[in-house]
């Protein structure tokens, strides 16, 4: 029944291409024949490349869907398109070329072509001058080589196309070499190539002549904020499931709400799987770059003899700054570099001070942070800027402090937190911030009212020197773990015989920490700890002036013996047991608690908020952090009025008729005329007094009189 039509098959390629996939065998011979007409077209087309060519497009499309059917026929197809491609990809016609591509991507669907040939043929392709073909051939590379890994690397073809795209970064080309960055950053983003080696590639991007890729670059190793993405996972919460499958349920059912709860369905699943996965864990790119000196070294040069425009500057700055601060790096002429830009009026004068916040460490030395510290306080906290200025400075300085603490100076910083009464909100917070991040830190630099009272984290605060390590060998507040009534700890014996004793500790009703943990599962535990003071003398005890630096030094004693103590009992309770979960919820309780301050009459008022390590990266955020209102604009203001007047009564005359569309008596139609109609009667209706009334009467009775 089928052959009775076979006259029309040469003609009908889709009919044919159908019959040829069901028996390949019976129609062999019709296969030959277009086979034969394929190859005498390319070569009346090789004449004239430039040319479209529709017979062309047809049979290449024809020939790449039936090649699984004839492999030993077509084994030479792949080679051929790739050929012509090679020979005349700049010349031929967009369409040609583009069916060229698609049936070489069809061809690697059925495993008769190599990815790395195709690969490598598609990177070439991107010098064409063809945006439609780059779009797609950028599309593809990208699924292909994330099917190709989806199962487990493919060490072997990552590399090669890795030092591919290498010699593509350097190409002449600055489409193709554009191209090839934003492949290799979207694989990373996709995390398919997350690995050092990729990254490493894209870093010397960061030195090429295109302005294009150095930006492409840059702005991979600058990264988004997380918090950008805080919004679009709000939006999902906001969306009640049950409320659109009741209204589907009621509502009538059309086409548009079932898509709509289809859609709903699996937005929801896909939330819930989000939450029940486990978190990812991705080291930055920052954190995989090999030489990191070298390059910050190399950018830094790059920068200094620059003539780019003022932008790309910015993003160089902040990729040194970046390099600097993660791996704590020596760039010392970093720092008068881009203190020239520290002044008020400088544009994106707030950026250039996130920079110089981090690239701050500890392991920067103190005289070369200190000029910049000393600029910020000269340009920014004086009296004769606004209060916004002086709070940025502020601020700024408290991020370098907390990054570098010995950068500040005990006078310059007596001076900044002089502003803490200032009149101005925003300065007086941002000094007294200042004055809290010194307490944690450095608390012998201020002056003894700004210390605040004593905790007992306070006691465990040591200075530390340039370049200190301060390296624990216990677990800090392990001595939580130990109860009143169970196993106490030996102190003073020798600790080098294993086999010691365990002895009671003698509690002082006068003196004990009581640390317990918040935690409702477990149950409260005291630790009275005795600290061995000596008892001073009368004269010691006098509160004469005389003897306030005798009491300072016993005071002084007192905390060290304590703190020596809790050493002690934290390293026996690390040396000997093993810390467990739950153990480790009550060390952090009582790490906390060390924060609670203890007043005279007994009451406690807890720390505002404990001391955090600074981050890797500084906010924006936390420098032009300025409490205080901002200034709305008209519209803004318009649209809060509106939003007050949505729930609100309607202001004016209450009608309190039943009937709201009855008559109106001619007292309420006088209230919505013009007055110029009623200015007449209005004047007569008003209340005389009786002197208006006596003039009226007399002006009448003249007016009588002379009639007569």
């Amino acid at each position: 029944m089928v052959r009775r039509h076979n006259n029309q098959l040469p003609e009908n390629l889709p009919q044919l291409q159908n019959l040829i996939k069901r028996d390949p065998i019976s129609y062999h011979e019709e296969f030959c024949q277009q086979y034969q007409h394929f190859r005498n077209v390319i070569e009346i087309f090789e004449l004239s490349p430039e040319q479209p060519h529709k017979v062309l497009d047809e049979l290449t499309m024809f020939m790449a869907q039936i090649a699984n059917c004839y492999p030993k026929e077509l084994s030479n197809l792949p080679q051929t398109i790739i050929n012509l491609l090679e020979k005349h990809n700049t010349i031929l016609d967009s369409s040609v070329r583009l069916q060229f591509c698609r049936a070489l991507i069809l061809l690697r669907s059925k495993n008769l072509l190599t990815p790395t040939d195709l690969l490598e043929l598609f990177f070439k392709l991107l010098r064409c001058q063809d945006k439609e073909l780059r779009t797609f051939l950028q599309s593809h590379i990208i699924n292909d080589i994330k099917n190709i890994n989806v199962k487990h690397k493919n060490a072997k073809l990552n590399t090669v196309l890795q030092n591919f795209m290498f010699t593509m970064l350097k190409d002449a080309n600055v489409k193709a070499a554009k191209m090839s960055v934003n492949i290799m950053i979207e694989l990373y983003n996709k995390n398919v190539w997350n690995d050092a080696k990729t990254v490493n590639v894209i870093a010397s991007g960061c030195f090429s002549q295109t302005v294009k890729v150095m930006v492409a670059s840059l702005k991979f190793f600058l990264g988004k904020d997380p918090e950008e993405n805080v919004a679009d996972s709000s939006s999902e919460d906001e969306i009640n499931p049950k409320e659109i499958m009741f209204s589907n349920k009621v509502n009538k059912k059309t086409r548009k709400r079932t898509k709509h709860l289809n859609k709903i369905k699996k937005l929801v699943v896909k939330t819930q799987k989000r939450k029940s996965s486990a978190p990812v864990f991705n080291f930055s790119a920052l954190h995989l770059i090999h030489d990191p000196q070298g390059m910050a070294e190399k950018l830094f040069k790059q920068l200094e003899t620059t003539t780019k425009r003022f932008e790309v500057r910015l993003m160089t700055l902040d990729v040194i700054s970046r390099l600097v601060g993660v791996h704590n790096l020596f760039l010392f002429n970093f720092y008068p570099y881009i203190q020239r830009f520290i002044q008020p009026h400088q544009k994106e004068v707030i950026k250039i001070l996130q920079f110089a916040a981090q690239a701050s460490h500890e392991l920067v030395p103190p005289d070369i942070l200190e000029p910049i510290i000393r600029t910020i306080a000269n340009n920014f906290i004086t009296e004769r800027n606004s209060a916004d200025v002086m709070a940025i400075g502020l601020n700024a300085t408290r991020e370098i402090c907390a990054r570098c603490p010995l950068a500040m100076e005990e006078d310059l910083l007596k001076d900044l937190v002089a502003y803490k009464t200032y009149r101005e909100r925003p300065v007086m917070m941002a000094a007294r911030s200042l004055i809290q991040l010194f307490r944690a830190i450095r608390p012998e630099l201020l002056h003894k009212k700004d210390r605040g009272k004593p905790t007992d984290a306070a006691l465990e605060i040591s200075e530390k020197k340039y370049a200190q390590v301060d390296a624990k060998d216990y677990v800090c507040g392990a001595e939580v773990l130990l109860k009143s009534g169970d196993k106490q700890v030996e102190i003073g014996s020798s600790s080098d015989n294993d086999d010691e004793e365990w002895v009671d500790i003698p509690q002082s009703d006068e003196e004990y920490i009581e640390l317990h943990s918040e935690d409702d599962e477990v149950s409260e535990e005291k630790l009275e700890l005795f600290v061995n003071k000596e008892e001073p003398n009368d004269n010691i005890i006098d509160n004469s002036n005389d003897n306030k630096n005798e009491r300072k030094i016993v005071v002084a004693k007192r905390r060290s013996n304590e703190k020596d103590v809790r050493k002690e009992l934290a390293q026996k309770i690390s040396l000997h047991r093993i810390l467990t979960d739950e153990d480790f919820k009550k060390i952090d309780a009582a790490n906390i608690r060390k924060h609670i301050r203890k007043a005279t009459k007994g009451e406690k008022r807890k720390f505002e908020e404990a001391l955090k390590e600074p981050a890797e990266l500084v906010k924006i955020g936390d420098i032009e952090n300025v409490y205080k209102k901002k200034k709305h604009d008209k519209q803004t203001r318009i649209e809060s009025v509106r939003k007050g007047q949505m729930d609100r009564e309607k202001f004016g005359y209450k009608d309190g008729r039943v009937n709201s569309k009855c008559s109106r008596t001619n007292k309420e139609k006088r209230k919505t005329k013009n007055f110029q109609m009623i200015r007449l009667k209005e004047r007569h209706k008003t209340k005389k007094s009786f002197k208006e009334k006596q003039v009226a009467l007399r002006n009448y009775l003249v007016k009588q009189r002379r009639m007569k």
